[in-house]
């Protein structure tokens, strides 16, 4: 509510003026009245005036001299000025002042309840003036932080995706925020980096793609929005346009985006448009809009819309891969990597791959790969243990493009080691060198096996065909040459000559040497070290 002061020296026109508006109408809670200059500082003094009804011919002190006074220690109150002449001079003083207006006695009460609703409108649009400069400079300072956290919290349900909720929500923070304005989502998400990246480089590189959206896609929009969800994926938010060609240029300035970013920041992405949306609408939009990316397996670098994309199948159509696993039984790696991509670009030119075919693709042509490999003797867990090859898997089902790579990757790899096996030769001398360089180790045969990538039968098979011993016979029969040349050579202690050929137990170490050679360590030495001399 509003108070007011009514400085007038004559008694008759305060009273006249306080009887005859209406001052509930108006706003005004408390009337004041002064019947001269010093009384009016006084009230000014105690009391808090918005408004003060000023007549200019007082004696001692005119309300001219008051005003300019008001003005300094008061600037906040408006002044209305009375007066009984219609001089010039006191016009021009009057407006020098600032005043609202000036008002010919006697005084038409309707005239002069206009004339304070124009002052009561003037409070009230300044106080709102002042309150958003105020606000301008936190929002200035704290904008991005608010809002960000605003909308994270829409799209993560934090803020239920209810009207009120979202405008309680709003109102909670001091964010500004309009029910009927309508904005739209871009899901803007990384389908794979050119080059490998640490996770510092990564997360360099993600803020840079931030910066790029904020200029190219929201350029001058100044109340638009770039959150950072989780790794790979931003969301910019724009407040709707309305002419017809707004769809048009944004999706423009998002290709002109994703040229950008695989020119400057070598990785391929896609933006994924929404419709126009309110607040409370944002939830269910980005759930679309992540459906959509998650479905996106066929295409790269490309901009979608919601209203756009669509399946267009019901029914997934799987190839038959018994034909191809013939083939890899016979050695056609090649030619089967050849007709399965094949069979994904068709796919993909006919518009008829999505996640769910391209994830059921991938299942069968792994088990169809490890099938294959265990027929050869290839142990697949092992093969494919490395980290460059979990990376290749772990990434298959996210794109065509993924699963391609992954695909040549298996059948490279395989068909390296299977060329290897099939020379059995190099094979045994890779398991005779790994044998010589960790003799001293409690060596198994599962150990060996593991070196080769090749199971433990089949690794026994080929090694005996080779050399004519199983590979713990030979294994044994290494460790047997070594500790006899330990023994007549050195000085060791028997039980460290046990321990270097891989022999915790020393009283195993002398049964095993006995077995084969008729005589303890002890006298092996003893005979051997005297035939020396």
């Amino acid at each position: 509510m509003l108070h007011l002061l009514i400085v007038d020296d004559e008694t008759h026109a305060v009273e006249g003026i306080r009887s005859g508006v209406n001052w509930g109408k108006l706003g005004i809670s408390s009337v004041f009245s002064a019947f001269t200059v010093k009384q009016a500082k006084d009230v000014f003094k105690s009391e808090r005036i918005d408004i003060m009804l000023c007549d200019i011919e007082m004696p001692q002190a005119n309300g001219l001299e008051l005003t300019a006074w008001v003005n300094e220690k008061y600037p906040q109150t408006l002044t209305i000025f009375l007066t009984c002449h219609a001089d010039f001079k006191y016009a021009k003083q009057a407006l020098q002042l600032g005043s609202i207006d000036y008002i010919l006695k006697p005084i038409p009460f309707t005239e002069l309840e206009d004339t304070i609703q124009k002052a009561i409108d003037k409070i009230q649009k300044d106080s709102e003036q002042a309150q958003f400069s105020q606000y301008g400079q936190f929002w200035f300072q704290h904008q991005p932080m608010l809002i960000e956290r605003f909308w994270i919290d829409l799209i993560n349900q934090a803020i239920p995706p209810a009207a009120e909720a979202v405008r309680n929500a709003a109102a909670e923070r001091n964010i500004p925020y309009d029910e009927a304005m309508t904005v739209v989502p871009i899901l803007i998400s990384v389908q794979r980096w050119h080059k490998k990246l640490t996770l510092r480089e990564e997360k360099i590189m993600e803020y840079a793609l931030k910066n790029a959206a904020e200029e190219l896609i929201i350029g001058r929009k100044q109340n638009g929005q770039v959150i950072a969800l989780e790794s790979g994926r931003l969301l910019v938010i724009l407040p709707a346009d309305n002419h017809a060609e707004f769809e048009l240029l944004l999706k423009s300035k998002c290709e002109r985006y994703i040229e950008a970013c695989g020119q400057y920041f070598y990785c391929d992405l896609s933006c994924y448009m929404g419709s126009l949306v309110h607040g409370q609408d944002m939830y269910a939009m980005v759930n679309q809009l992540r459906d959509i990316e998650k479905s996106n397996v066929a295409y790269n670098n490309k901009v979608f819309h919601l209203s756009d994309f669509q399946v267009r199948f019901s029914q997934h159509e799987l190839p038959n891969m018994g034909v191809w696993a013939v083939m890899l039984k016979e050695m056609a790696f090649i030619k089967v990597l050849q007709e399965a991509t094949a069979y994904l670009e068709q796919k993909v030119q006919q518009d008829r791959l999505d996640a769910q075919l391209l994830q059921l693709f991938f299942q069968d042509f792994q088990q169809m790969m490890y099938v294959a490999l265990q027929n050869k003797g290839i142990q697949a867990h092992q093969l494919f243990s490395d980290s460059i090859s979990l990376s290749f898997t772990e990434t298959a089902t996210r794109s065509v493009t993924n699963l391609l790579a992954w695909m040549k990757h298996t059948i490279d790899r395989a068909v390296e080691f299977l060329g290897t096996i099939e020379q059995s030769e190099s094979v045994v001398n890779r398991v005779i060198s790994y044998i010589k360089r960790h003799i001293a180790e409690d060596l198994s045969r599962e150990d060996i096996a593991n070196h080769v990538f090749l199971n433990p039968d089949y690794l026994t098979r080929i090694f005996k065909k080779e050399t004519g011993l199983a590979i713990s016979d030979y294994l044994f029969q290494e460790r047997l040459k070594l500790a006899q040349e330990l023994l007549i050579k050195t000085e060791m202690p028997i039980s460290a000559v046990a321990s270097h050929i891989g022999y915790a137990n020393f009283s195993h170490f002398s049964r095993m040497f006995k077995k084969y050679t008729d005589m303890n360590p002890n006298e092996y030495r003893q005979l051997h070290q005297q035939s020396e001399l």
